[in-house]
């Protein structure tokens, strides 16, 4: 068991198995965990439960003497049965209120919002922290709302004072402004599973988003 705590957001791995260059997710994993990753999504749109449990399992067990937590997308029975830390949830799953409880007390919940109106109706919920959701357009995200883009993500960070992750379209050039504009943690996809080198690619965020923090933001 993981405590959650705002820190575990900075560097927020998505994983996404089409996206990994024919390698397997626990490499990806485990290079990523290697070079600075603070947080672990595994989000599996296409597998079957058992699939998802076993990958669930494997992840589980990369990161099991590390301080970084594991997050499920969506499958509450999949966080419940690996033992996950924490649970993701988008606008179309279960509903926040009916997720806390069925979770134990010490699994965390994140809620994707897509819109000023979403963030606003989070202060009534149980969750732990934002995804804002798309920050740019990408194509890991096809499903969802306008992009928020900066100003959208600034407005955001004045509305809740939740913590924030950001996700969509996320990569070192834009990284910094992220930040700036407000966001508690960078959550990106591509921009690791699909790196040559995702070990380097994440410790160069790492390294980014460190700098950003430890100058007082």
């Amino acid at each position: 068991m993981k405590h959650w705590k705002s820190e575990s957001l900075r560097l927020y791995l998505v994983t996404d198995n089409a996206l990994s260059k024919g390698r397997t997710l626990t490499d990806v994993v485990t290079a990523a965990v290697a070079g600075g990753v603070t947080c672990v999504q595994l989000r599996e749109k296409n597998l079957s439960s058992r699939d998802f449990l076993a990958q669930a399992l494997a992840i589980q067990a990369v990161l099991a003497n590390t301080q970084v937590p594991l997050v499920i997308n969506d499958r509450i029975d999949i966080a419940l049965a690996c033992g996950a830390d924490g649970v993701h949830l988008g606008q179309s799953d279960l509903p926040v209120a009916q997720a806390r409880r069925l979770l134990p007390a010490h699994v965390f919940i994140g809620w994707s919002v897509e819109t000023l109106a979403d963030v606003a109706r989070a202060h009534s919920l149980p969750v732990n922290y934002l995804g804002v959701s798309p920050v740019f357009a990408t194509p890991t995200k096809p499903d969802t709302e306008t992009p928020w883009g900066l100003e959208g993500l600034r407005l955001a960070r004045q509305t809740t004072a939740l913590p924030l992750v950001a996700i969509g379209g996320i990569h070192m050039g834009n990284a910094q402004e992220v930040l700036q504009a407000g966001a508690d943690g960078l959550a990106v996809v591509s921009a690791i599973c699909s790196a040559d080198d995702p070990r380097h690619a994440a410790a160069q965020l790492q390294a980014l988003s460190q700098a950003h923090f430890q100058e007082g933001h």
